[in-house]
């Protein structure tokens, strides 16, 4: 692979692991600095608030009520193992194949972003708070966002391949 080959493949990947965990940084800096702990700023009445919560577990809370220290610990040994392995999965990726490279770029800098907080903070800052009446999601934010949309996108080509292989060889 040439150098210009090189520099082009990894812009996309370079853009996800920086400006994705900028942005997710300053939008938690943001709630960080003009929230109390548990304050809630209704957005969209009986759909949407921003309300400040800490979450020590993984996405969507899971493990935030273990009290080990070890726990947090964890997801930073993971978050950096998924990151590897994001990196390595990108580096033999097709160039062709753009959506299964986007949705890694997303996911890494998900990774990235909560990382940062779990390293800095010993816990992740979220914010994003959607409810249909009493029925709350779990609280959550950009970097999560990203993964998510991520994950999405990897799950549906999976599904799209593997049904379109299925579909190709019955064709045979």
């Amino acid at each position: 692979m040439n150098k210009s080959a090189f520099s082009a493949k990894y812009k996309l990947l370079l853009f996800g692991a920086l400006v994705i965990p900028a942005v997710d940084q300053y939008t938690k800096f943001l709630v960080r600095s003009n929230f109390e702990l548990h304050e809630t700023l209704p957005v969209i009445k009986g759909f949407f608030n921003i309300t400040f919560v800490f979450n020590r577990g993984a996405a969507f809370s899971f493990l935030a009520d273990v009290g080990s220290p070890w726990v947090g610990r964890m997801f930073i040994i993971v978050s950096l193992i998924a990151i590897a392995v994001i990196i390595a999965i990108y580096r033999e990726i097709e160039d062709e194949n753009r959506p299964l490279k986007y949705a890694l770029v997303l996911v890494l800098g998900g990774a990235a972003g909560n990382l940062l907080d779990r390293f800095f903070l010993g816990q992740v800052t979220d914010f994003l708070d959607f409810y249909i009446g009493d029925h709350h999601w779990p609280v959550f934010n950009i970097a999560d966002s990203c993964i998510t949309i991520g994950v999405t996108i990897i799950a549906l080509s999976w599904v799209g391949h593997f049904f379109g292989r299925k579909d190709s060889e019955n064709a045979d």
